[in-house]
């Protein structure tokens, strides 16, 4: 600070002091009712003659015309300012070094119904909220120890603190460092002396700002609970849907799989189990979409199915299998979501397959040839999605399973893919990478890479199931 203005700075706090009081005092007997205040606004007057002298002369002097900031000093009345029972108050940190500044602006923010604390460097202002709580700062720019401008850049570096609004507090001369303390991230500045009507609406206005901040800030808190809560209980759900999935077995068939839902909680399910000594029953389906709805129809049908519960239904007849399921789980019953399967049953003393699709992908059986090479054939049906229309019928086929065969059953997901350049891939190209890989060992890992590498890595945009029977 150059000696000039320091000089100002001197000579004008005592100044902003008696028209500080004079307009504090002013207010407090117009609420009293006390009338015939003249001299007091004479006081007030020639307090703003005499600042705006020192502004004048002292301001040319340095070169640096300096505008007074006060009300004219003419017609000079003080009126009833009353309380506002909606006005927004809150807990206000002053930060001044001058013990009288702080004293005569606490008295009028306490007179506007706020609580004052006040801090006499930037220092004792940071402790203070270090350790305490505050709604907002009112920060004077030219203090000892650590001056306003500081103070501001620490605490807008402190992420528990920076949400606190921050009124800058100067004189006119040092708008400068007022538009650098505004840049660098207070809210808004008060000029001295203060104009009551103006410090009640820019404190009023920062109030409200944190008010609605701190509203804010309490929603994203409920919100961010709420998705956290929800995301525990969908990883529980997901640990379930995949709990009641069958563990691969190695005896009297291989049978392996991979399943990646591509959300939390997936569409696709799929089952095996022994109907009798000689029959064994698999099938895999895929309920439209993804999410907690598909998730629980995914359930409930493949509940149905292994429990063998459809009435009427003899589970070694997949046609008949089919149109229980069509009739069970209409869509108008469940939230308008169908579903479509591919259901089979291997007869182990004949190792004849019959099988039937409501809409579903064909499965694939795999053939080894005597080169090491494997023929590949289409395991398909013809047959309407279930649950759109109450009175399809299901009609299947059968195939034998020559020794040593594999048949895989898969849902769309699974070569329904989109290229990065767009393109769908072609499901001709996926039976090809199929006839391949599909009797290798690592062939879902193999799968997968290779769908990434087609479309790029993150989440797939369908769920991705393979199950994979090999045959004695």
């Amino acid at each position: 600070m150059s000696e000039l203005s320091q000089l100002r700075h001197d000579f004008r706090t005592p100044v902003n002091h008696i028209i500080g009081y004079s307009e504090l005092l002013g207010e407090e007997l117009a609420d009293r009712g006390v009338d015939g205040l003249e001299d007091l606004a004479k006081i007030r007057s020639a307090a703003d003659a005499l600042l705006k002298l020192i502004n004048t002369r002292l301001g040319e002097a340095s070169g640096v015309p300096v505008t007074a900031g006060a009300p004219e000093a003419a017609g000079v009345s003080f009126e009833r300012i009353g309380g506002d029972p909606a006005r927004i108050t809150g807990h206000i940190l002053i930060v001044d070094d001058n013990d009288s500044n702080r004293a005569l602006l606490e008295r009028q923010l306490v007179r506007q119904g706020h609580k004052v604390t006040g801090a006499a460097d930037g220092r004792e202002a940071l402790d203070f909220l270090a350790s305490q709580s505050c709604d907002l700062v009112l920060l004077d720019v030219m203090m000892p120890v650590m001056d306003g401008f500081t103070a501001l850049c620490e605490l807008k570096k402190s992420p528990g603190i920076r949400h606190i609004p921050v009124i800058m507090i100067s004189a006119l001369d040092e708008i400068e460092s007022v538009i650098r303390c505004i840049e660098a991230g207070a809210e808004d500045y008060l000029p001295k002396p203060f104009n009551p009507t103006l410090l009640r609406a820019r404190i009023g206005a920062c109030l409200e700002k944190k008010v609605l901040r701190d509203t804010e800030q309490q929603y994203l808190q409920t919100i961010e609970e709420t998705q956290q809560r929800l995301g525990s209980e969908l990883a529980e759900a997901a640990n379930y849907v995949r709990s009641i999935l069958p563990a691969p077995t190695a005896e009297p068939f291989a049978i392996d799989w991979s399943y990646v839902p591509s959300t939390e909680l997936g569409g696709d399910s799929f089952g095996y189990h022994w109907i009798d000594d000689d029959h064994f029953a698999l099938y895999l389906l895929d309920v439209c979409g993804h999410g907690v709805g598909a998730s629980l129809l995914s359930v409930s049908a493949i509940n149905v199915i292994r429990s063998g519960a459809l009435s009427g239904a003899d589970p070694r007849d997949p046609g008949a299998v089919l149109s229980a399921l069509n009739a069970a789980f209409p869509m108008e019953s469940q939230n308008n979501m169908y579903f479509t399967l591919w259901y089979g049953v291997y007869e182990k003393s004949t190792r004849t397959l019959r099988h039937c699709s409501g809409g579903h992908p064909p499965a694939l059986l795999l053939v080894p040839r005597p080169d090491g090479t494997n023929t590949i054939e289409e395991v398909r049906a013809p047959g309407m999605i279930l649950g759109i229309m109450p009175a399809a019928s299901y009609e299947g086929g059968t195939c034998t399973i020559p020794a040593g065969a594999s048949l895989i059953m898969l849902c769309d997901g699974t070569y329904e893919v989109r290229t990065r350049d767009g393109a769908m891939l072609e499901f001709d190209e996926f039976l090809a990478f199929m006839g391949e890989n599909g009797t290798k060992p690592d062939v879902f890992e193999r799968v997968l890479s290779w769908i990434h590498s087609l479309r790029g890595d993150g989440p797939l945009d369908d769920d991705f199931s393979l199950v994979r029977i090999r045959f004695p």
